[in-house]
């Protein structure tokens, strides 16, 4: 069985998380320590160099990200994304409870590449406790002196899915409702207030303070080439061991389930794995010896960005999930674009038709292309995503619709 390589958690239980103190005789702040010495350019292009790539949706190469605020910005902006709205999905929640001074330590590294003085957590708003830990981490750092002149606050969001997509996170932080912008300007360019803003997510982060002081090289060398690096996965659902883990992103989905979690529970049969949280697609288990990297999981449907791993047995009703996944997506839709508004409505309608015996085969078919039509064009990722569970499923496991129309 392939190891756990831990990066991010490598302080998890080590240390408390409560005390600067643990984490400095741990390491920490080397990094940024290092940052320092070297120019804004070399720095950017270090991260660069490492293909670091997102730990959120997209998967964007986090270096060229940073390369796009400008040099002469005399105001910019750094942001963590910890909304961490989808149902399902905790990791980042974990990350900053075993070690949240390692998110600060990648935030104020982000902050001198770019020349940002003022960095904020944007912690959604079922995480009151997570928010304490941090303010306290936050005045600890201060008080030491270790953030130099990078001052950190926490805003808490109100509940909105919509809000872990960055410039609706961005609109909200200003105290707008947290609606999706349309893009260009892009954040990089204009974000928070106008100014060039880095929006990246806690495991992107908290991965930086490593990178920076190992070097790229050491990095780029760790799991796939495309995706280097680790993922913290959540292992949930029908498994005998529900697990939260770091592994190289080489490793395979079979590994996760059999090898981690101990295979389905109670003997069972495995029937589909969804990955990537609520919004991602279904598996089927001849897909399972797939690599967990950001570039495989797309090729086969699966959205790697939460790290979310739900198993479903045999005895699983695919449909009827399916149905209660697309009902969430039609409430938190915040109906800024036509086809997200609209797109979300008709496919939770078709599919309570479905699942209660009363759907057609036409059904299915709208219900294709109408989803096919939103990937495409709807405003932000949330409309875009939102049809993945049920084109997913139609494409693997159709006849459990079929056995559900009418005659």
């Amino acid at each position: 069985m392939a190891e756990e390589q831990r990066i991010v958690l490598r302080n998890a239980d080590q240390i408390n998380p409560a005390k600067l103190e643990d984490y400095l005789q741990a390491g920490g702040y080397q990094g940024l320590e290092k940052a320092r010495s070297m120019s804004r350019a070399d720095l950017i292009a270090e991260v660069k160099k490492s293909n670091l790539r997102g730990r959120g949706g997209a998967a964007f190469n986090c270096g060229l990200k940073w390369s796009f605020v400008p040099t002469d910005a005399e105001v910019s902006y750094v942001v963590c994304n910890l909304d961490e709205g989808e149902p399902g999905t905790y990791k980042d929640r974990i990350i900053v409870q075993k070690d949240p001074q390692q998110l600060l330590e990648g935030m104020a590294i982000c902050g001198h590449a770019v020349n940002a003085k003022q960095g904020y957590i944007y912690c959604r708003g079922e995480y009151p406790y997570v928010v304490e830990l941090l303010n306290l981490a936050i005045d600890q750092a201060r008080s030491k002196g270790v953030l130099g002149d990078f001052n950190i606050e926490v805003r808490m969001g109100a509940g909105a899915y919509v809000c872990g997509e960055e410039t609706a996170l961005i609109e909200s932080i200003e105290g707008h409702r947290g609606e999706p912008r349309f893009k260009p300007p892009f954040p990089g360019v204009s974000g928070l207030w106008g100014k060039p803003t880095v929006v990246n997510n806690v495991e992107t982060f908290a991965n930086l303070p490593q990178i920076v002081f190992n070097g790229a090289d050491w990095y780029a060398a760790i799991g796939a080439s495309t995706y280097p690096g680790t993922k913290v996965l959540t292992l949930t659902g029908d498994v005998e061991k529900r697990v939260f883990i770091e592994v190289p992103t080489n490793v395979t989905l079979r590994e996760i389930i059999y090898n981690y979690g101990g295979g389905v529970k109670s003997g069972r049969r495995l029937k589909a794995v969804q990955v990537g949280g609520t919004s991602g697609g279904f598996i089927p288990e001849y897909l399972l010896d797939t690599p967990i990297d950001y570039d495989s999981m797309r090729s086969i449907g699966a959205t790697l960005g939460t790290g979310a791993v739900f198993v479903m047995d045999e005895t699983r009703d695919v449909v009827d999930i399916v149905t209660h996944i697309a009902k969430f997506f039609k409430e938190e839709s915040c109906g800024k674009c036509n086809p997200c508004r609209e797109g979300t409505f008709r496919c939770y309608e078709i599919m309570d038709r479905i699942n209660r015996g009363r759907g057609t085969l036409p059904d299915i078919e709208h219900m294709i292309q109408l989803g096919k039509v939103m990937e495409r064009v709807c405003l932000c990722g949330l409309g875009q995503a939102s049809p993945s569970p049920i084109l997913t499923t139609l494409q693997h496991f159709r006849y459990e619709y079929e056995r559900k129309l009418i005659s």
